[in-house]
């Protein structure tokens, strides 16, 4: 008895959340189609709002694409974070910060 209540419980849900109308929907449409499409799974997730599976493949690709993409950014800027600490820290920059404070010191007089 708890199982069926379950059961119940869920279809109620699912038809409160508009989910049995959209798909009783695309069915329909499906089942109207005088030339069925070769996939029903792609046609439903088409009508449903979803990417073709050669959509998806493509958005993948893509994905992983710019995953390493990001990945050599990241690289690169921690590389060159890196450069400028050492840059930072050798005397010819340490000779240069003086100037420029000694510069900012005579603006002021």
């Amino acid at each position: 008895m708890e199982k069926e209540a379950k059961k119940e419980a869920f279809r109620k849900y699912l038809d409160s959340s508009g989910v049995l109308d959209a798909l009783t929907k695309v069915l329909v449409a499906l089942y109207e189609q005088n030339d069925k499409p070769s996939s029903a799974l792609e046609f439903v997730q088409q009508k449903l709002g979803g990417p073709t599976i050669s959509e998806y493949e493509k958005l993948k690709a893509e994905m992983s694409d710019l995953n390493i993409k990001y990945n050599e950014l990241l690289a690169s800027h921690a590389e060159i974070c890196k450069e400028l600490e050492g840059l930072k820290t050798s005397p010819s920059f340490e000779k240069c910060e003086e100037m420029v404070d000694s510069d900012s010191h005579k603006d002021t007089l």
